[in-house]
């Protein structure tokens, strides 16, 4: 399934997803997104696991943003065995693909607006991994994305099962 940012993906996302989105809506109010003053992790304690803040630092010589981890969710550590907190994106990156991580972040940038991503992709252990996510736009100035707060929902990992049925 590709990437979404129009409401129509909230048919087969999850409770989860709904929720944070309806959460920033809340606080953006009738403004393109939120600034950052406006949110606080207390009011969603049951997403905060789950949860990336990333810093936009800029953008490089070739006109990419520059994407910095600044708060790393429990639940973000544990499935990268590490935590990623200061490091570049480009250092802490696990999933799919840098490259489209990248080119999400940069479109949240040009934007300004959110962007649902399911995604599926095969960890070092080789498990498949189903992954509901929600990149949202956050503002210091209400005109440009200062932060990028993302939220993931993931299934259970499924081992790769081996010709003729047995698991690896």
């Amino acid at each position: 399934m590709a990437s979404d940012s129009s409401r129509s993906f909230a048919r087969s996302a999850s409770d989860r997803i709904k929720s944070i989105l309806a959460y920033w809506d809340r606080i953006r109010a009738n403004r393109p997104m939120p600034m950052r003053t406006d949110f606080d992790p207390l009011d969603i304690p049951q997403h905060l696991s789950g949860i990336l803040l990333l810093d936009v630092e800029g953008c490089d010589a070739d006109g990419n943003g520059i994407y910095r981890y600044r708060v790393v969710g429990t639940e973000e550590v544990r499935n990268r065995g590490y935590n990623p907190t200061g490091r570049l994106v480009q250092e802490g990156c696990y999933g799919a693909s840098l490259e489209n991580a990248l080119a999400d972040y940069n479109f949240i940038c040009q934007h300004r607006s959110f962007l649902y991503q399911p995604i599926e992709y095969r960890t070092e252990r080789n498990l498949t991994v189903r992954e509901q996510s929600i990149l949202l736009p956050l503002s210091e100035d209400g005109e440009n994305v200062t932060q990028i707060l993302v939220y993931s929902h993931r299934e259970a990992d499924r081992p790769i099962p081996k010709k003729g049925g047995s698991f690896l």
